[in-house]
């Protein structure tokens, strides 16, 4: 369970296992460019790269809840993402949070 919140409805947290991430790094493509380069010209959702955007916060977040598996916690409050360019063309994403154990109440 994974939420943006402090807390889960209808669940108690019982422990702090503390602060978990998940990160990638993600290069664009020669061709990848090329093409989005072409979609620039017309306007609208530049898809190429939002496929590329998805799977980079999709990877992150996949190594968060792996992270957060191997510090014993079965959830995720106060999730976050965050992206910086590293240099042109690279991008890191981040994804963040704190790891806990909850029970159901």
């Amino acid at each position: 369970m994974v939420t943006t919140g402090t807390e889960l409805d209808g669940y108690r947290i019982t422990k702090s296992h503390g602060i978990v991430r998940g990160i990638t790094v993600r290069s664009r493509s020669l061709v990848g460019s090329i093409g989005a380069g072409f979609q620039t010209l017309f306007g609208g959702n530049i898809t190429l790269f939002e496929t590329l955007c998805e799977q980079a916060r999709e990877q992150a977040f996949d190594r968060l809840c792996d992270h957060a598996a191997e510090h014993g916690a079965n959830a995720i409050i106060g999730m976050r993402y965050d992206a910086t360019e590293i240099f042109q063309g690279v991008t890191e994403v981040l994804a963040y949070g704190t790891a806990v154990s909850v029970e159901k109440v």
